[in-house]
């Protein structure tokens, strides 16, 4: 990531309050970090991307501690590998279709599982070839009725990984470890959810689970959530699904005791057990041992990087700011500090630029524009956890002032680096999470 100074940043934050989606989305315009193109297409401003990134590096590893291997698949495809899947007309008007100039039918892809099947099939010939977990972070289309910002648009990023198996435990087991790996992404970036039984719908197979954020405020997109509030719980059910009436706010969690309450709740994760949903349709075998033909088992599994970025907004923003929870990863935050100094003198900005250098100057934004009010409130609607005050406290004492959730310290300049480090996104693998069930 470049250096930032304020004086240099394209960011463009607004007073002003957008008229539609919930509270959320109207922060993220506030703060700079989007704008709409149209109903359902958003861009990025550098300060967004910043975020998406963190993110995306996160599920990024993830993937690649559990052995996936990362793939770029076709967003443009034709239409005969979906009509051989029998999905072709399966999207119920939400598929982007279209002809080229030699009158050949073509989608843009909502989801990739024919196109992976297309990828290996007959150059994965053995049983000795599997498993095997490709995944990419792509963007995704679809024809939807665009709701709440990034939540529900027309165009959006995923990160989606499909599975191979030679049988039914291989795919238990791949699953099981893709399931406990978007559990370790999804806690370390500081989001609570829950795992809900779903429905399979046009993506097809035995089973699927949902991994649905609590909100307070959906902006109209929504799934009724019944969830358990316990620390590690992750019991939840939603309006969509049979049997949900059963559970209600004050009830007593059926898996661990604890109480459950009642939100909006968006859905950020989903993955699914397709079984040999589209290598019976598709023709996808492999050798076995003996020498027969095999159909292979497989597994979709899919998270919105877009998404996540706005449900973790909706969860921890207020009103008047954005919130970037800070965990033992770091956070997802733009910037992991900002450093504003309080006046023109030099010996105040010489300080300023000093802790700039210090910090880490590609993940630190220097205030050297702005009056010092709009830089106070431009970081707090930004959310950076943050705020290294060089000022008065300076001036008579030698120290500055670091501002975070917790409070005001007051640190020597040289300590300043080492107290905001733990606000920078790990790279990597943080800790091991928990397991998964079957």
């Amino acid at each position: 990531m470049v250096g930032v100074r304020r004086s240099d940043l394209f960011l463009p934050a607004t007073r002003e309050t957008p008229g539609s989606g919930s509270n959320a989305a109207k922060l993220l315009v506030r703060a700079g970090l989007i704008r709409n193109f149209g109903s359902g297409l958003w861009a990025v401003t550098p300060a967004g991307q910043r975020v998406r990134e963190k993110l995306t590096e996160r599920v990024v590893a993830a993937m690649d501690a559990i052995g996936g291997q990362r793939v770029r698949l076709p967003g443009l495809q034709y239409a005969d590998r979906w009509r051989e899947s029998g999905r072709w007309g399966g999207f119920e008007d939400e598929m982007f279709t279209l002809e080229n100039r030699d009158g050949q039918a073509m989608c843009l892809a909502p989801s990739h599982e024919e196109g992976v099947v297309h990828l290996l099939d007959g150059r994965v010939r053995s049983h000795a070839d599997l498993p095997l977990l490709v995944y990419q972070v792509e963007s995704k289309f679809r024809d939807d009725h665009a709701r709440n910002g990034l939540v529900r648009t027309k165009e959006f990023t995923m990160q989606d990984a499909y599975s191979v198996d030679v049988d039914e435990p291989g795919l238990r087991e791949t699953y099981r470890e893709v399931r406990a790996a978007y559990e370790r992404v999804l806690d370390d970036v500081g989001l609570e959810y829950a795992i809900v039984e779903a429905d399979a719908g046009v993506m097809g197979g035995a089973a699927s689970e949902e991994f649905v954020a609590p909100v307070s405020d959906a902006g109209g997109d929504s799934d009724r959530l019944v969830h358990c509030t316990a620390d590690g719980c992750r019991f939840g059910v939603t309006d969509e699904h049979d049997g949900s009436d059963a559970h209600a706010t004050g009830d007593a969690c059926p898996e661990c005791g604890g109480d459950l309450a009642a939100s909006d709740g968006i859905e950020v994760a989903h993955v699914f057990k397709l079984g040999t949903r589209y290598s019976e349709a598709m023709g996808f075998t492999v050798d076995t041992g003996d020498g027969s033909e095999r159909r292979v088992e497989m597994g979709s599994y899919g998270l919105g990087v877009d998404r996540l970025l706005q449900t973790l907004a909706q969860q921890h923003g207020d009103s008047d700011s954005l919130a970037w929870p800070v965990t033992g990863w770091g956070s997802a935050a733009p910037y992991r500090a900002a450093v504003i100094p309080v006046g023109e003198d030099s010996e105040v900005l010489n300080v300023a630029e000093r802790i700039h250098n210090d910090c880490g100057r590609d993940d630190v934004l220097l205030y050297d524009d702005l009056s010092v009010g709009e830089r106070f409130a431009e970081s707090d609607l930004l959310g950076i956890p943050a705020t290294v005050v060089v000022g008065n406290t300076y001036r008579e004492n030698g120290v500055v002032d670091v501002e975070t959730e917790t409070g005001t310290e007051e640190l020597a300049v040289e300590a300043v680096a080492e107290c905001v480090e733990r606000f920078a996104a790990s790279e990597g693998e943080h800790r091991v999470g928990s397991g998964a069930t079957d």
